[in-house]
Formats: C-alpha cells, structure tokens, sequence
C-alpha cells in the first residue's frame, strides 16, 4: 500500500497542503502517520479522490470514435511557417502539444482562444516513475 506525504498529495492533486488536510478534516480523505510521525495519505484513495474531482469540459463534438484520450480545451498558442505549424491546447491542467499542417491550421480556423479537440490514439503510452520512487 502506497503511502503519500500530504505535502506531494497536494501537488499531485494541483491543491495547497491546507486545502489537502481541510479534506482529511472533514472526512473527505483518510490519513494516518508514517514512521517518522509525518501525516500520509494512502496512494490508491487518493487516486480515487483525484479521478472524482477531475473536472474537464465535455466534448461538444458529439462524433463517436475508438480514441478514447480526448482532451477539451483552449488554443493558447500556434506556431506556424508555411508548411507545418505547432499548435499548443490548455485542456484543463494539462498543456496538449500538436503538429500538423499549417493548411490544416487554417481549414479549422485556429487560432489562439478557439475551442478545440486534442484525440489521441497511439498504440505505445510510456509510464515512468521517479528515481528512489515517491514518498513511499
């Protein structure tokens, strides 16, 4: 069982540490106190919490496809020269990079503001942890 410092809990969760142990005060999430007397959340709970409270815009786009990754947001930035352009989404907290055709560019009418969809497909997704793990 994963053990999380409320400090990195509240990272991950894009919460202040107050924020995170107001939640444990009323319940919302449990904790108890590792070995060193520091207060930890238990990783799988909070993972759970984290998947309750994930909060991103519905798809307008009402298209059925097999992409299951879809991501609703914001253009925040296109770089474009006269054959590729790099367009950047905000979709929620995540930052949703693109590269495609700067005609494709113009044909959906992007531009920094619009609302768009970032699908993705792929057939290799990489995990990583970090280096010694993370508070365990």
């Amino acid at each position: 069982m994963s053990q999380i410092r409320v400090r990195d809990a509240a990272i991950y969760l894009g919460v202040s540490d107050d924020t995170l142990r107001r939640w444990i005060d009323n319940g919302l999430l449990a904790s108890s106190h590792d070995g060193s007397g520091r207060t930890v959340v238990d990783g799988l709970e909070l993972a759970q919490l984290a998947r309750r409270n994930a909060v991103l815009p519905a798809d307008p786009s009402e298209i059925g496809r097999s992409a299951r990754n879809r991501f609703v947001g914001l253009v925040t930035e296109i770089l474009s020269d006269t054959v590729m352009s790099q367009v950047e989404l905000q979709c929620g907290p995540h930052r949703v990079v693109s590269l495609m055709s700067t005609e494709a560019v113009r044909e959906l009418g992007l531009e920094p503001g619009s609302v768009a969809i970032a699908v993705v497909k792929a057939t290799t997704v990489i995990v990583e942890t970090p280096v010694g793990g993370i508070s365990s």
